[in-house]
């Protein structure tokens, strides 16, 4: 009785951690989640030097957040035209391409050091100032796996594949520190030339990226069911038969499928306040950056580059395991709610970071924020999934991470300024505030029609 009683207590929480879920999902999936691990290792470590090699360089703290800026930008019109037009081209090679291009700012890093030729590389190679998703990879990668997956495992597959690209940022962290600071104090390396061997890490990584692109099978491509149906009714169809009746027949399937009934009617409305609610937390994100937030702390407390990586590893590991806790929040209060929940007490910290003088009390408040920080992500990825309609979900993914990214384009120039005028963490206090800004706009905005319209989806599920 009691091994029966253990093994069901297993099994309970392994479904609960959505480990289930992962194990039996596809090869497709697995590959897509250590495409995310392996790019945002290469994020993670190049983040952490960034604001750091660009002013040993000799540039200043405002030309670095332009740079940061300018960087964002640029990645904005590649994103939207890669991923406007990702279907079509094909996912596999547009995520085959920005592998590429990945390898090949590694490089451009590594081996230049003039500024406009390292911005142009950083803009069409991809190189991520804020240590988190740019370029087309996530919009691409999260449809994928919306039509991989079905709706009531998703919350599952975006949790893991949220904590796989955290644990894999956090990794880079580590051991980017940890080679800058053993360069410099074994091999006697000044700080420049131990930095451009982390860039050729992350052009290798680019190719490893590359490799795991091209295991993906045809099933990752948006493939137009609906056109290929009504080509067999075409086909079948009288001449003079009557047009509608195919309407009537398809239209209730479609509707069936959709987890939201009415969002056809007020997509609009729904992408819209999406646009002005994201780009708020976007911009309070650029703000707050990784790259500003490792520069912050090792010129305020002069932290070398290994016990920055140690700090922020350990931040980022304890980021990544609350992920596993959202999923199983997310199936009893819903998506929306546990964003909200989850994400303000984080805003909260992050407000406060700048604030104490001493080292252990801003560390509190970092390791505090990093606690709740990502909890949100799967919910977020899990509610736009459900919420876009399946035809045109990459396409509109892809415009919210446009204005994502355009909005957090404006922060680090900002910060930059602040910087240069010695009110460094001031930006992290107005980072923090917008974020509540958000967090509440969230919640009076979608928690309530998020229940009202899982409700009659549920129902008629039950019915057939």
């Amino acid at each position: 009785m009691a091994p029966t009683e253990s093994r069901r207590l297993v099994a309970h929480v392994l479904n609960e951690l959505g480990l289930v879920t992962m194990w039996r999902s596809s090869l497709d999936v697995k590959l897509l989640c250590a495409q995310r691990f392996v790019r945002l290792f290469a994020y993670g470590g190049s983040t952490l030097i960034l604001a750091s090699y660009l002013s040993a360089m000799g540039i200043s703290d405002d030309r670095i957040g332009l740079f940061m800026t300018l960087t964002l930008v640029g990645d904005v019109v590649i994103s939207f035209f890669l991923t406007l037009f990702a279907d079509a081209m094909g996912r596999k090679a547009v995520l085959s391409l920005g592998s590429i291009l990945m390898a090949g700012s590694g490089v451009a890093f590594a081996l230049f050091g003039n500024y406009w030729v390292l911005l142009a590389a950083a803009v069409f190679g991809v190189i991520s100032p804020s240590g988190n998703e740019i370029g087309p990879f996530r919009a691409v990668e999260e449809s994928t796996l919306a039509h991989l997956t079905p709706h009531e495992l998703l919350s599952d597959v975006f949790a893991w594949y949220s904590l796989i690209g955290t644990a894999g940022s956090a990794l880079g962290l580590l051991i980017c520190g940890w080679i800058i600071n053993s360069l410099q104090s074994l091999k006697g390396w000044p700080f420049v030339p131990a930095c451009r061997i982390i860039f050729f890490v992350y052009a290798g990584v680019g190719v490893v990226k590359l490799a795991l692109t091209l295991g993906l099978s045809y099933k990752v491509e948006a493939i137009e069911k609906e056109d290929t149906q009504d080509q067999q009714n075409a086909e079948t169809r009288p001449l003079l038969g009557e047009p509608n009746q195919t309407e009537q027949e398809t239209s209730p399937s479609q509707k069936k499928k959709s987890l939201f009934p009415s969002i056809e009617k007020d997509l609009w409305s729904l992408v819209v306040r999406l646009f002005i609610l994201f780009g708020v937390d976007s911009f309070a994100s650029g703000l707050a950056s990784l790259s500003w937030m490792t520069y912050f702390f090792k010129r305020k407390f002069a932290l070398p580059e290994g016990q920055l990586g140690t700090i922020f590893f350990i931040s980022s590991i304890i980021a990544a395991a609350s992920m596993l806790v959202a999923s199983s929040i997310a199936k009893r209060i819903g998506n929306v709610k546990t964003m909200v929940f989850t994400h303000l007490p984080s805003a909260v910290c992050l407000s406060l970071i700048s604030v104490p003088s001493s080292l252990p009390l801003a560390l509190t408040f970092l390791i505090l924020r990093a606690c709740s920080q990502n909890m949100d992500v799967a919910p977020r990825s899990a509610f736009l999934a459900a919420a876009l309609p399946a035809d045109s979900r990459t396409a509109i993914m892809g415009a919210v991470n446009v204005v994502k990214t355009t909005t957090q384009s404006l922060g680090p120039l900002l910060t930059g300024v602040l910087a240069r005028n010695n009110l460094f963490g001031v930006s992290f206090i107005i980072a923090g505030c917008l974020k509540v800004v958000y967090d509440l706009g969230m919640l009076f905005s979608f928690a309530g029609k998020e229940t009202a319209r899982k409700q009659p989806a549920q129902a008629d599920e039950e019915t057939h």
